[in-house]
């Protein structure tokens, strides 16, 4: 099919009410799909939701692994900017993020301090944006993942579980909804040993940083062959929205949540790391593609301007759809930090044509030795390659990844997709290696960068004292027939819900509603004198607050 190259210059429709909108969110892909010339997996569901789509050809996340990279996502903020760069602060136990803490990881930090598990505080302003769309009227759903560096607030969604749909939605409700699948993620490359390959081997392409042997190639035969049982996933998601009668008038996003699984992809400020396949189809837009540049820092202002919703001005991001579209980038930003046990500070600068990184510890190895991925096959045979005492047995592409840094590196991404050719102490490259440091100076002026401070010292200005703060119990005020909900806690949520009981136990998973504005008593069935209002206060980080119980009068 010949693609037609379109520029969005605004709202490309409009319609009476405002639009469902679905998002498909895969883990650890890069842009290895037929739509970006790679067919080695067969994805017919995908392929045919790309005909339809516009496919974004320079989409990045703002890191190469899934919690600062969903943190990104959740809030329109930069992680460096909130302090959720370090991958993993805490661990969600359940989609809704309750949380547990221990008093340490196994990481130290660039001051050799030893690290706590924490939730990561953003600043006070800082929500989560579904938070935005509900007080708009839309019903919002996640399932299932989480992964923001902090717990998900009540306040985020109406439902987010393992059950979370559209179809649960009050009738007349425009909606919101989130599907996760961790079908193609790093850690599926050993947990589906046991399942068939459904791509062969020898037909895989082996990228040239990668060693080229019986190893690798049965590991990537593995992920494209993942890749195939998520686009079956795909297909039945989407074959439930075509038998509702939604799939022609919901605005649809696909996107994976960073780079690839394998090594030197995930964890890496590559391409290969942050360069993720992007697509959205929309009622009454013409399919094509598009070369504008896409942070994971915009999802959140562009999901707001599809609504009609005005994002925030504290967000870094920008709307590239809907009614605030902003201007088009002329450069992304990527980041790498602590990964697991591995601390570590990169910069990127990422033009169109140029790839700047700039490395904070260039006595540090390229290669992250990370215990986690050290469960793939191919790493350890990567690494016993790497290491033998005799003349190594990979190339010098591939063994240039287990040798010390250089502070800066340049790579002309048109001529060396790959990246394997810095350019950064070629003479005849420095007038744009100067642009590429400028542009990275120009983004340091912008945002802040926590990643200069030692985590320890981060974590003990968002935990004082080591201790999480917790959100204040909310005030109910009740005057002529208005009920008034607010709390002392700067920067509070406040969700609520009622109930005929005092005695209730309320669950976190669903039911609560969001409070934006005085409720008006009888003015609803559920908001009827003799009925009980149970009030929660959230802060994102925040230990919520106890939960507060008033009878409505």
């Amino acid at each position: 099919m010949r693609w037609l190259i379109i520029i969005l210059l605004g709202p490309v429709f409009a319609q009476a009410q405002a639009p469902n909108i679905l998002w498909i969110v895969c883990e650890d892909i890069s842009p290895t799909l037929s739509m970006y010339g790679d067919s080695t997996a067969k994805t017919p569901h995908l392929d045919q939701l790309a005909a339809e789509s516009v496919v974004y050809e320079q989409a990045y996340a703002a890191v190469g692994v899934c919690g600062p990279s969903r943190s990104s996502i959740i809030t329109g903020m930069y992680p460096t900017s909130i302090g959720s760069m370090h991958m993993r602060t805490g661990k969600d136990i359940t989609a809704w993020g309750q949380q547990t803490y221990r008093e340490r990881i196994d990481a130290v930090d660039v001051a050799g301090d030893s690290l706590r598990d924490y939730a990561v505080v953003p600043p006070a302003e800082v929500k989560c944006f579904p938070e935005y769309l509900r007080k708009a009227g839309y019903y919002c759903t996640n399932n299932q993942k989480t992964d923001y560096q902090f717990a998900a607030p009540v306040t985020a969604w109406d439902e987010n579980s393992a059950k979370a749909h559209w179809r649960n939605r009050p009738e007349g409700k425009p909606f919101f909804a989130v599907f996760n699948t961790n079908l193609t993620h790093e850690s599926k490359l050993w947990k589906h040993a046991d399942k068939p390959l459904t791509v062969e081997p020898e037909a895989v392409p082996v990228p040239p940083y990668l060693p080229d042997n019986a190893v690798s190639r049965k590991d990537i035969a593995r992920h494209y062959s993942n890749i195939e049982l998520m686009d079956a996933w795909v297909g039945k998601l989407l074959d439930e929205l075509r038998a509702d009668g939604l799939y022609d008038n919901t605005i649809i996003f696909f996107y994976s949540d960073h780079g690839g699984p394998l090594p030197r992809q995930k964890r890496e400020a590559y391409d290969a790391g942050l360069r993720v396949p992007f697509m959205v189809k929309m009622p009454g837009q013409q399919p094509g593609r598009s070369t504008r540049m896409i942070s994971f820092v915009d999802l959140a202002p562009t999901l707001l301007s599809l609504a009609g919703v005005a994002p925030p001005a504290y967000m870094e991001g920008q709307a590239f759809l809907g009614a605030y579209e902003a201007k088009p980038r002329t450069y992304i930003m990527g980041t790498g930090d602590r990964f697991d046990e591995y601390t570590d500070r990169v910069r990127v600068i990422r033009t169109k044509r140029w790839l700047y990184v700039k490395n904070f510890f260039p006595e540090k190895k390229k290669y992250k030795d990370v215990a986690y991925r050290k469960n793939i096959p191919m790493m350890r045979n990567m690494l016993d390659l790497a290491n033998r005492a005799e003349t190594p047995k990979l190339n010098a592409v591939q063994q240039s990844w287990f040798e010390s840094k250089s502070e800066e590196e340049l790579y002309d991404c048109q001529n060396d997709p790959f990246q394997i050719n810095d350019l950064a102490k070629n003479p005849l490259f420095v007038d744009s290696l100067r642009y590429m440091q400028a542009l990275l100076l120009e983004q340091f002026g912008q945002s802040p960068d926590l990643g200069q401070l030692p985590e320890a010292t981060l974590i003990e200005m968002m935990w004082p004292d080591s201790k999480q703060p917790k959100a204040k119990k909310a005030i109910c005020q009740q005057i002529k027939g208005k009920i008034t909900l607010s709390s002392p806690t700067q920067g509070a949520s406040i969700a609520y819900l009622v109930s005929d009981r005092a005695d209730m136990e309320p669950r976190l998973n669903s039911g609560w509603q969001v409070y934006d504005s005085p409720l008006k008593v009888g003015r609803e069935e559920k908001l009827k004198p003799g009925r009980y209002l149970y009030v929660l206060v959230e802060r994102l980080g925040y230990g919520r607050s106890e939960i507060g119980v008033w009878q409505i009068k």
